[in-house]
Formats: C-alpha cells, sequence, structure tokens
C-alpha cells in the first residue's frame, strides 16, 4: 500500500508527478496560472472549489483522499484507472481494451 500524503497541496503535487503532467500543462488544462498551480504545491494555498474541483477531475484523485485521508482504500490504483476510463473517448477505449487484451494473452499461465 502506498503512503497517502496528509497535506492538499502534497496529493496534488503527487498526482501531477504520478502521471508525469508538468505543472505549465496542469495549470493550462484548468484555467490557472502556473505561479498559482505551484503556490498550492508548494506554499500550501487552498484553491478555490472550482479549482479543487477541475484538479480532482483532471489528475484523476479519489476525492476520499481529500475529504477523509485516514480512510484505507485497498482499491486505491483501480478506482484511479476507472475514473480515468470515464473521460475517455470512444477510440481511446478500444485502445485501452486491446491494450490489456494483449497484456493478459501475453501473460504466463499457470
Amino acid at each position: 500500500m502506498r503512503k497517502i500524503p496528509d497535506k492538499l497541496s502534497e496529493l496534488i503535487k503527487a498526482a501531477r508527478e504520478g502521471g508525469l503532467i508538468t505543472v505549465e500543462s496542469l495549470a493550462e488544462k484548468i484555467g490557472v496560472t502556473e505561479r498559482y498551480l505551484y503556490r498550492i504545491e508548494n506554499e500550501h494555498k487552498k484553491p478555490s472549489y472550482d479549482v479543487l474541483f477541475k484538479l480532482i477531475r483532471e489528475l484523476g484523485l479519489d476525492s476520499n483522499t481529500i475529504f477523509y485521508p485516514e480512510k484505507n482504500l485497498q482499491t486505491d490504483e483501480y478506482e484511479s484507472i476507472m475514473r480515468k476510463l470515464l473521460v475517455c473517448d470512444k477510440r481511446s477505449l478500444l485502445i485501452i481494451k486491446a491494450t490489456i487484451e494483449a497484456a493478459l494473452e501475453s501473460q504466463t499461465k499457470y
């Protein structure tokens, strides 16, 4: 089980870095300045509700980790994948499905 950061700023930064997303790219996607995003991540500035909503959606964060950080989520990775699947278009879903099928076929069978 991975460690869940205690602070909102740590959650956001860990999710962004874990997704290999640059500050510049994320700031553009959620409609804020890079400086504002840096302040959220490094200076513990609390984002507005609108910005927090966009961050949760864009980073695929589980809102429980923000509002209930003490909650132990054993299916955290699966839930994160499922949230990301919900925002995929039809073409992306076909690619993902084919990738999963190929991965399953390549597994060693016991």
